[in-house]
């Protein structure tokens, strides 16, 4: 084992932990921060990977803007400190049915295609890159950039409307 298999078994360990303990922590600011830190190891996973752009893109939008638009959202809305409430058994079972059959649909799709690695490969330059964000043509992501940013003003439009609502009084 060499250093950069090291290096990637070290990065993947940390995205895959770190992300297993935000979703099963029950405080809510501790998930915001486990999921900073399986955002910042993807981000790694790509700067080993060579892809310096898109770790900066994941580096600059996800860990610079929705982990801090979430735990903006935690601090207007509730107490960072709180527990939130132990989930019933049957949530609990649905989760891992649900996350099961989200891994074998994956599964599937990718034993299903076929991977052309004797296709040239494009390298990953600031042009390329734009080109193939901006073309609507096949292999192009105008598409999916488009949705993704309606996704992104979908989740900034519900933090405004969460923290606007009115918190309970408290006697």
């Amino acid at each position: 084992m060499n250093g950069s298999e090291i290096i990637f078994y070290l990065l993947a360990a940390l995205t895959l932990t770190c992300g297993l303990l935000s979703v099963s922590t029950r405080q809510i600011f501790r998930a915001a921060i486990y999921l900073l830190f399986s955002l910042i190891g993807i981000a790694g996973i790509y700067f080993w990977l060579q892809y310096e752009f898109i770790a900066a893109v994941q580096i600059v939008v996800y860990v610079g803007g929705i982990v801090v638009l979430i735990i903006f959202s935690i601090f207007l809305t509730q107490q960072a400190g709180e527990k939130l409430p132990k989930q019933k058994p049957g949530r609990k079972i649905f989760s891992a049915l649900a996350v099961f059959c989200g891994f074998a649909l994956t599964m599937v799709q990718v034993y299903q295609h076929e991977f052309d690695f004797d296709k040239a490969l494009v390298s990953p330059t600031m042009s390329n890159i734009g080109q193939n964000m901006l073309s609507t043509k096949e292999g192009g992501y105008a598409l999916p950039f488009e949705v993704i940013s309606m996704l992104l003003l979908a989740a900034m439009i519900g933090c405004i409307v969460i923290a606007l609502r009115s918190k309970p009084e408290t006697k």
